[in-house]
């Protein structure tokens, strides 16, 4: 079992770096005009995604300038938002992505888009899909279990931070 759910979790990965390529850099291009703007980049994560924030700041190689998101209002136009969620319909990042839009706030969320997540969608300044719908592995009833949308968010996490180190490092040349 865990020989397939390791090449199901190689499958998912890939399947995030090549239909979220352009995002990847999208995102990490926005997020890095807080750092060079004098702002923070927060991070707002919600049930499992929270993971996500602990790397970002207890992890051993700490995201520099990334702050755990509490409340709007103390942000500046300056700061950027992360907002990591199991789905596009999670009422908590929704309300969140209304509070920043209406601040006028940019942010980035990474959810698995759901028809009925439409909201988010079209709040966010961009939006990277984790595509990740289902469990990885089938049962003997035809269900599937292993449903790993933690890790498929500390892999979008990782690329967004390292592409944005990456610009950093050139802007500051």
């Amino acid at each position: 079992m865990l020989k397939m759910f390791t090449t199901q979790l190689t499958g998912m990965f890939k399947r995030i770096e090549e239909k979220e390529e352009y995002s990847f850099e999208d995102g990490a291009r926005l997020l890095a005009q807080a750092p060079v703007g004098d702002g923070s980049i927060y991070i707002f994560a919600t049930k499992e995604m929270k993971a996500v924030a602990y790397e970002a700041l207890e992890g051993a190689e700490p995201f520099k300038g990334a702050k755990v998101f509490e409340s709007s209002g103390h942000l500046t136009d300056s700061d950027r938002v992360l907002i990591f969620s199991r789905y596009s319909s999670d009422e908590d990042a929704l309300e969140v992505a209304a509070q920043l839009q209406e601040k006028v706030i940019p942010f980035v969320a990474v959810t698995t888009s759901v028809p009925e997540g439409e909201k988010l969608l079209e709040l966010a300044d961009l939006h990277i899909d984790l595509r990740l719908t289902k469990g990885l592995l089938p049962d003997d009833f035809g269900n599937r279990y292993g449903y790993p949308s933690s890790m498929a968010a500390l892999f979008v996490y990782f690329g967004l931070k390292f592409t944005i180190e990456e610009i950093l490092a050139e802007y500051e040349e």
